[in-house]
Protein backbone atom coordinates (compact mmCIF):
# COMPACT_ATOMS: atom_id res chain seq x y z
CA UNK A 1 0.00 0.00 0.00
CA UNK A 2 2.94 2.83 0.88
CA UNK A 3 4.50 1.78 -2.28
CA UNK A 4 1.35 2.42 -4.14
CA UNK A 5 0.91 5.92 -2.65
CA UNK A 6 4.57 6.42 -3.42
CA UNK A 7 4.50 5.86 -6.76
CA UNK A 8 1.19 7.78 -6.87
CA UNK A 9 2.50 11.38 -5.92
CA UNK A 10 5.70 10.89 -7.49
CA UNK A 11 3.60 10.52 -10.43
CA UNK A 12 1.70 13.21 -10.32
CA UNK A 13 4.78 15.37 -9.25
CA UNK A 14 6.04 14.38 -12.85
CA UNK A 15 2.48 15.59 -14.52
CA UNK A 16 2.65 18.69 -12.48
CA UNK A 17 6.21 19.15 -13.19
CA UNK A 18 5.61 18.38 -16.81
CA UNK A 19 2.45 20.44 -17.64
CA UNK A 20 4.77 23.64 -15.60
CA UNK A 21 7.17 23.25 -18.23
CA UNK A 22 4.90 23.36 -21.00
CA UNK A 23 5.69 19.84 -22.79
CA UNK A 24 1.83 19.05 -22.49
CA UNK A 25 0.63 22.29 -24.34
CA UNK A 26 -1.61 24.89 -22.34
CA UNK A 27 -5.30 25.99 -22.25
CA UNK A 28 -3.74 29.88 -21.92
CA UNK A 29 -2.23 31.74 -24.53
CA UNK A 30 -0.35 34.11 -22.46
CA UNK A 31 1.13 30.31 -20.70
CA UNK A 32 4.82 30.19 -21.23
CA UNK A 33 5.95 27.20 -23.55
CA UNK A 34 9.85 26.70 -24.69
CA UNK A 35 8.37 26.75 -28.46
CA UNK A 36 6.68 30.09 -28.16
CA UNK A 37 9.92 32.19 -28.66
CA UNK A 38 10.27 30.20 -31.95
CA UNK A 39 6.45 31.33 -33.16
CA UNK A 40 7.26 34.55 -33.00
CA UNK A 41 7.76 36.58 -36.11
CA UNK A 42 11.55 37.96 -37.01
CA UNK A 43 12.21 37.00 -33.09
CA UNK A 44 15.99 37.45 -33.87
CA UNK A 45 15.24 41.31 -34.96
CA UNK A 46 14.23 41.95 -31.83
CA UNK A 47 16.24 44.50 -29.17
CA UNK A 48 16.05 45.40 -25.68
CA UNK A 49 16.70 49.08 -25.22
CA UNK A 50 17.70 50.97 -22.43
CA UNK A 51 15.31 53.79 -20.31
CA UNK A 52 17.84 56.06 -22.05
CA UNK A 53 17.99 54.58 -25.54
CA UNK A 54 14.10 54.66 -25.44
CA UNK A 55 13.85 57.91 -24.40
CA UNK A 56 15.98 59.48 -27.38
CA UNK A 57 14.35 59.69 -29.93
CA UNK A 58 11.36 61.66 -28.00
CA UNK A 59 14.56 64.08 -27.20
CA UNK A 60 15.33 64.40 -30.72
CA UNK A 61 12.09 64.80 -32.19
CA UNK A 62 12.08 67.68 -29.64
CA UNK A 63 15.31 69.21 -30.45
CA UNK A 64 14.34 69.40 -34.61
CA UNK A 65 14.30 73.19 -35.19
CA UNK A 66 10.96 74.90 -35.89
CA UNK A 67 10.12 75.20 -39.86
CA UNK A 68 11.43 78.91 -40.40
CA UNK A 69 8.66 81.27 -41.11
CA UNK A 70 9.97 84.05 -43.75
CA UNK A 71 9.80 87.52 -41.93
CA UNK A 72 6.55 89.64 -43.80
CA UNK A 73 7.49 92.23 -46.22
CA UNK A 74 7.74 95.52 -44.76
CA UNK A 75 4.70 97.65 -45.66
CA UNK A 76 3.87 101.80 -45.21
CA UNK A 77 0.44 102.26 -44.73
CA UNK A 78 0.52 105.90 -45.15
CA UNK A 79 3.62 108.70 -45.78
CA UNK A 80 3.16 112.19 -46.60
CA UNK A 81 5.79 114.54 -48.12
CA UNK A 82 4.90 118.39 -48.24
CA UNK A 83 4.40 121.30 -47.69
CA UNK A 84 5.35 122.35 -50.92
CA UNK A 85 5.02 125.96 -52.91
CA UNK A 86 2.87 125.45 -56.14
CA UNK A 87 6.42 125.58 -58.32
CA UNK A 88 8.33 123.20 -56.54
CA UNK A 89 4.94 120.80 -55.54
CA UNK A 90 4.57 120.74 -58.89
CA UNK A 91 8.07 119.47 -60.30
CA UNK A 92 7.78 117.31 -57.46
CA UNK A 93 4.45 115.54 -59.39
CA UNK A 94 6.62 115.13 -62.27
CA UNK A 95 9.14 113.26 -60.62
CA UNK A 96 6.78 110.81 -58.34
CA UNK A 97 5.04 109.75 -61.39
CA UNK A 98 7.97 107.65 -62.62
CA UNK A 99 6.74 105.54 -59.68
CA UNK A 100 3.60 104.53 -61.80
CA UNK A 101 1.62 104.84 -57.64
CA UNK A 102 -2.00 105.56 -59.52
CA UNK A 103 -4.48 105.65 -56.81
CA UNK A 104 -2.06 105.17 -53.92
CA UNK A 105 -1.38 108.58 -54.20
CA UNK A 106 -3.30 112.32 -53.55
CA UNK A 107 -2.64 116.01 -52.62
CA UNK A 108 -4.01 117.95 -50.31
CA UNK A 109 -3.97 122.04 -50.21
CA UNK A 110 -2.78 123.70 -46.26
CA UNK A 111 -2.59 126.83 -45.44
CA UNK A 112 0.84 128.55 -45.23
CA UNK A 113 2.82 130.98 -45.36
CA UNK A 114 6.19 131.93 -47.41
CA UNK A 115 8.86 134.71 -47.47
CA UNK A 116 7.65 138.17 -49.47
CA UNK A 117 10.05 140.50 -48.51
CA UNK A 118 12.59 141.68 -45.92
CA UNK A 119 12.32 144.57 -43.73
CA UNK A 120 14.91 146.85 -41.65
CA UNK A 121 13.63 148.16 -38.82
CA UNK A 122 14.21 149.57 -34.93
CA UNK A 123 12.33 147.64 -32.67
CA UNK A 124 8.98 148.89 -30.93
CA UNK A 125 9.55 151.51 -28.52
CA UNK A 126 6.45 151.12 -26.06
CA UNK A 127 5.06 154.03 -27.14
CA UNK A 128 4.19 157.47 -29.53
CA UNK A 129 6.37 159.04 -27.17
CA UNK A 130 9.51 156.56 -27.53
CA UNK A 131 8.85 156.01 -31.07
CA UNK A 132 8.92 159.83 -31.38
CA UNK A 133 12.25 160.07 -29.77
CA UNK A 134 13.65 157.59 -31.37
CA UNK A 135 12.48 158.96 -34.86
CA UNK A 136 14.30 162.57 -33.46
CA UNK A 137 17.54 160.94 -33.09
CA UNK A 138 17.65 159.25 -36.56
CA UNK A 139 16.77 162.97 -37.82
CA UNK A 140 20.01 163.84 -35.95
CA UNK A 141 22.27 161.34 -37.83
CA UNK A 142 21.12 162.35 -41.39
CA UNK A 143 18.48 159.19 -41.95
CA UNK A 144 14.98 160.35 -43.50
CA UNK A 145 13.50 157.60 -44.84
CA UNK A 146 11.73 156.00 -41.96
CA UNK A 147 8.21 155.30 -40.85
CA UNK A 148 6.85 154.59 -37.75
CA UNK A 149 4.82 151.78 -37.20
CA UNK A 150 1.76 152.35 -35.41
CA UNK A 151 -1.03 149.89 -36.71
CA UNK A 152 -2.24 146.66 -34.76
CA UNK A 153 0.82 144.46 -35.07
CA UNK A 154 4.04 142.82 -32.74
CA UNK A 155 6.02 145.69 -34.22
CA UNK A 156 3.64 148.35 -33.53
CA UNK A 157 5.71 151.63 -32.24
CA UNK A 158 8.64 150.09 -34.47
CA UNK A 159 10.39 152.31 -36.81
CA UNK A 160 10.90 150.74 -40.17
CA UNK A 161 13.50 151.74 -42.32
CA UNK A 162 13.07 149.97 -45.43
CA UNK A 163 11.54 147.23 -47.05
CA UNK A 164 13.55 144.99 -49.75
CA UNK A 165 12.55 142.26 -51.84
CA UNK A 166 15.85 139.95 -51.16
CA UNK A 167 17.38 139.83 -48.11
CA UNK A 168 20.80 140.89 -49.66
CA UNK A 169 19.62 144.78 -50.43
CA UNK A 170 18.41 144.37 -46.83
CA UNK A 171 21.34 143.16 -45.37
CA UNK A 172 23.19 146.08 -47.67
CA UNK A 173 21.16 148.79 -46.40
CA UNK A 174 21.49 147.33 -42.32
CA UNK A 175 25.03 148.18 -43.84
CA UNK A 176 24.80 151.51 -44.25
CA UNK A 177 23.03 152.76 -41.64
CA UNK A 178 25.42 151.28 -38.90
CA UNK A 179 27.66 153.28 -40.67
CA UNK A 180 25.66 156.57 -40.23
CA UNK A 181 25.43 155.56 -36.30
CA UNK A 182 22.32 153.98 -36.43
CA UNK A 183 22.84 150.09 -34.51
CA UNK A 184 19.47 149.28 -32.88
CA UNK A 185 18.37 148.27 -36.27
CA UNK A 186 17.56 144.48 -37.43
CA UNK A 187 16.38 142.66 -40.96
CA UNK A 188 13.41 140.23 -40.47
CA UNK A 189 11.56 138.50 -43.09
CA UNK A 190 7.89 139.68 -44.08
CA UNK A 191 5.32 136.98 -44.10
CA UNK A 192 2.37 136.45 -47.04
CA UNK A 193 -0.80 133.70 -46.65
CA UNK A 194 0.25 131.00 -49.34
CA UNK A 195 -1.49 128.52 -51.03
CA UNK A 196 0.95 124.88 -50.32
CA UNK A 197 0.63 121.64 -51.24
CA UNK A 198 1.01 117.86 -49.76
CA UNK A 199 1.67 114.88 -50.92
CA UNK A 200 0.48 111.37 -48.90
CA UNK A 201 1.25 107.62 -50.65
CA UNK A 202 -0.23 104.88 -49.22
CA UNK A 203 1.15 100.76 -49.14
CA UNK A 204 4.23 101.45 -50.04
CA UNK A 205 6.95 98.97 -49.95
CA UNK A 206 10.10 99.63 -48.85
CA UNK A 207 11.72 99.65 -52.13
CA UNK A 208 9.33 102.31 -53.45
CA UNK A 209 9.65 104.15 -50.05
CA UNK A 210 13.72 104.36 -50.63
CA UNK A 211 12.93 105.92 -53.82
CA UNK A 212 10.42 108.28 -52.62
CA UNK A 213 12.79 109.50 -50.03
CA UNK A 214 15.55 109.93 -52.90
CA UNK A 215 13.18 112.21 -54.85
CA UNK A 216 12.49 114.20 -52.17
CA UNK A 217 15.92 115.11 -51.39
CA UNK A 218 16.15 116.85 -54.30
CA UNK A 219 13.64 119.52 -52.28
CA UNK A 220 15.28 121.61 -49.18
CA UNK A 221 13.38 121.04 -46.28
CA UNK A 222 11.15 118.42 -47.22
CA UNK A 223 11.67 115.36 -45.76
CA UNK A 224 9.36 112.09 -45.39
CA UNK A 225 6.80 111.27 -42.61
CA UNK A 226 3.98 109.39 -40.94
CA UNK A 227 0.35 109.72 -41.79
CA UNK A 228 -3.32 108.31 -40.83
Amino acid sequence: MLKFVFWLLAGVNLLVLAIGQGYLGSFRSETREPARLKNQLQAAKLTLLTQEQATAPAAEEDATPAATVPAPTPSYACTEVGNFLLADGRRFEAQVAVLDLGDRQSRRNVAGQEISSYMVYIPPQGSKEGADRKAGELKQLGVTNYFIMNESSPLRWGISLGVFKSETSAQSQLASLNKQGVHSARVAPRYSASKQLAYQFRDLDAATRARLAEITKQFEEQELRSCK
